[in-house]
């Protein structure tokens, strides 16, 4: 899809992208195909999906070509007795084919893979409330799991009988939690975008007894139906 760029923060590397159908998205440094400067106005090219550009690029040196090569061919007289020339191709569409771009997650589990993976290490945009919980039940069911099998294993290995004790168990889960560290701390950024917050209000999770209270109360509050400076409405809230 073809689109204008709105607004691009370099030193933040966010920014905005108006398509051609009208709908707005966002895109981060890391969806520009190529590093090079986007200056408001830029006539680009891009994969839209869930509210998101991705594979961006610029087109404008191209169109400027494209208009020039035109130019000259209307401005050249057709000589006398020749067929008209046939109508010339129609440009092609760059980039990954539609069916390939990254649409919505259809289950929880969904969101709980795209937060390990593609949004691994993302602390801009915005997280609506369903992927944010989607993201936090199966957190806690693959914790469980993981437990479990630390669990079992030193009971066969013997280890609760013995000084080393609950040794794997204890692996395990340090190694899931200090895993899924980064993606839960940017999930709950995202979730404080979504309702109109600074990311840095996560910090009052560090306040004793009621920090906690604090983030589940933000958590629960329903998406801004309208856009803010994180980005537009997140795919599939109803308006």
């Amino acid at each position: 899809m073809r689109g204008e760029v709105l607004h691009y923060d370099e030193d933040q590397g966010f920014g905005f992208i108006t398509g051609a159908d009208g709908n707005r998205y966002t895109f981060t440094r890391e969806n520009l195909r190529r590093q090079t400067a986007m200056p408001n106005g830029t006539a680009v090219e891009f994969q839209p999906g869930g509210g998101q550009a991705r594979d961006v690029f610029s087109i404008a040196g191209q169109t400027t070509a494209s208009s020039t090569v035109a130019a000259g061919i209307n401005a050249a007289p057709a000589p006398a007795g020749t067929a008209p020339a046939a109508r010339a191709p129609q440009a092609q569409h760059f980039g990954r084919s539609s069916e390939s771009a990254t649409a919505e997650p259809s289950d929880l589990w969904g969101y709980f893979w795209r937060g390990l993976t593609r949004n691994y290490f993302n602390f801009a945009g915005r997280a609506r409330r369903k992927e944010y919980w989607g993201y936090c039940l199966f957190w806690v069911v693959c914790l469980l799991i993981t437990g479990g099998i630390g669990i079992f294993t030193d009971i066969e290995m013997g280890n609760f009988d013995t000084d080393v004790s609950a040794a794997v168990t204890v692996g395990l889960c340090g190694t899931f939690l200090l895993v899924t560290l980064l993606p839960g701390l940017g999930m709950t950024v995202r979730r404080l975008h979504d309702i109109g917050l600074s990311g840095w209000l996560y910090l009052v999770i560090l306040i004793p007894s009621i920090g906690s209270l604090m983030i589940l109360v933000f958590a629960l509050i329903p998406t801004q139906a309208h856009e803010n400076q994180w980005g537009p409405v997140p795919a599939g809230v109803r308006i």
